[in-house]
């Protein structure tokens, strides 16, 4: 089974920059299709960035300004990036890994098998 950690989390002042990072084990990072996925209050999780072990990347086209997902296969580490953050940015993020990850599928997150307990990311004004 595979073992996902989220750090990075916390509160950052809108406009600030914030890098989120998951730590796999229990499997090779290289064989799986990854996913930062985040959930608001009173709402549903949806899909922010996601990397196939392949290396495409897709990010959500629902937030105004730029994710940027991130592999380090050597590290078995996965990174979120995101300059500029909103206010709106403020919910809990959570990585996400998948065995089998398709491109047409990859932005839902049903179709990811492991999940990590997520990081609360709070954007201050």
């Amino acid at each position: 089974q595979v073992q996902l950690v989220e750090s990075g989390g916390g509160l950052v002042q809108a406009g600030g920059s914030l890098r989120l990072s998951c730590a796999a084990s229990g499997r090779t990072l290289s064989s799986l299709g990854m996913a930062w996925c985040r959930q608001a209050p009173e709402t549903e999780r949806e899909f922010v960035a996601g990397a196939l072990s392949g290396g495409t990347t897709r990010y959500t086209t629902s937030v105004q300004g730029r994710f940027t997902i991130s592999r380090d296969n050597a590290k078995n580490t996965v990174y979120l990036q995101r300059n500029t953050l909103k206010p709106e940015d403020r919910a809990i993020y959570s990585c996400a890994a998948g065995r089998s990850v398709s491109l047409a599928g990859m932005t839902g997150p049903r179709h990811y098998d492991y999940w990590g307990q997520g990081t609360q990311v709070t954007a201050s004004s």
